[in-house]
């Protein structure tokens, strides 16, 4: 799809309103460093974004509970929530983060119009929320695995709604199992069971993790539960499509009564991968890293290529059937998203 002409006009309104950002954020420095060398500001700090609005933030100060609305040094890069900045205090209760530290990682996602856009920093584990309704489908799960994969943060399945489970076998545990015998950590809960958040409390204790998920499978209503003192605006599924609606608007992070913290992302339906190319998609399959490189050619696609060792672990049964058909599926899908 090319890309629409801006008339004269709209460029020249765009660099205008550039031009007034810019200018407004220098006077605003320009008075941060006045402020500074007055001594209106206390000494530098650490401290945590838990949440930001363009060059506004929320950041949580690391020698108390409180947390302050803070604006960002116009000498700065842009903030994501859950980066570890060096910040100062006004004596209005107002704040300036002045540095920020270097990051562990970074999630990001493609906008809509396939641009990257970091959403959360310094990521213990990545928490890919699915449930019993709406319908979970492998395709997602992997999608979203591969994307875990990529940014080198270990992902976590969490299976809610767990009480619609029905008593024995069924396909939904099959695949829990399945993913399972690969290494990924499952966890099942659910917010109509006293012990239902068990599992999760363990695994959240001391860690900065980040839950992603198609929308209506419940991360709000787990954030909900987990923290009790947050009033969070739950999204109801909507009995004609099962489909759930959006709720979260921007991420943030919140902290653990028992430790850690937990950063809520905006519902997605789908994770977009455009991002990716075909080699990052095969390496985030973590079953296929012991066969590449041991194929015939070295450009194999890994399709009905003589002497693919991938299409020979299948047959050998040391790669599940469905994993490759949804491996060709989220290929064939960039394949038509780049067109």
């Amino acid at each position: 799809m090319s890309k629409r002409k801006l008339s004269r006009q709209q460029r020249w309104r765009i660099e205008k309103i550039q031009a007034e950002r810019a200018e407004r954020a220098a006077r605003r420095d320009t008075q941060d460093q006045d402020k500074l060398e007055a001594g209106e500001y206390g000494p530098e700090q650490p401290g945590r974004v838990i949440a930001h609005f363009g060059r506004t933030l929320e950041v949580s100060s690391s020698t108390s509970d409180r947390t302050y609305r803070c604006h960002l040094r116009a000498n700065l890069d842009s903030l994501v929530t859950g980066d570890r900045v060096v910040w100062r205090e006004g004596g209005d209760g107002s704040g300036v983060v002045v540095a920020r530290s270097e990051r562990d990682n970074v999630l990001e996602r493609p906008d809509a119009r396939g641009q990257l856009k970091p959403v959360a920093a310094n990521i213990d584990q990545i928490l890919i929320v699915f449930a019993v309704e709406p319908a979970a489908y492998a395709n997602l799960i992997d999608r979203y695995l591969v994307a875990a994969e990529a940014t080198g943060i270990p992902p976590v399945l969490v299976l809610n709604k767990s009480d619609l489970l029905p008593a024995e076998g069924g396909e939904l545990r099959e695949l829990l199992r399945r993913y399972e015998a690969l290494g990924y950590p499952v966890i099942t809960t659910s917010t109509q069971r006293i012990d239902g958040l068990d599992a999760l409390h363990r695994r959240l204790t001391g860690c900065t993790s980040v839950f992603v998920g198609q929308s209506g499978v419940g991360k709000s209503s787990l954030i909900d539960r987990l923290l009790p003192d947050e009033a969070l605006r739950i999204g109801d599924l909507s009995s004609d499509s099962r489909k759930g609606t959006h709720t979260t608007t921007t991420a943030r992070l919140y902290r653990l009564p028992a430790g850690g913290e937990l950063i809520d992302s905006p519902g997605i339906r789908e994770f977009g991968l455009t991002h990716l190319d075909a080699r990052q998609v095969t390496e985030g399959f973590i079953e296929f890293r012991q066969f590449l490189g041991h194929c015939r050619f070295r450009d194999c696609r890994h399709r009905a290529d003589p002497g693919c060792a991938l299409t020979a672990a299948v047959e050998r049964g040391e790669i599940h059937p469905e994993r490759f058909a949804s491996y060709r599926r989220i290929l064939d899908s960039l394949d038509h998203e780049l067109r």
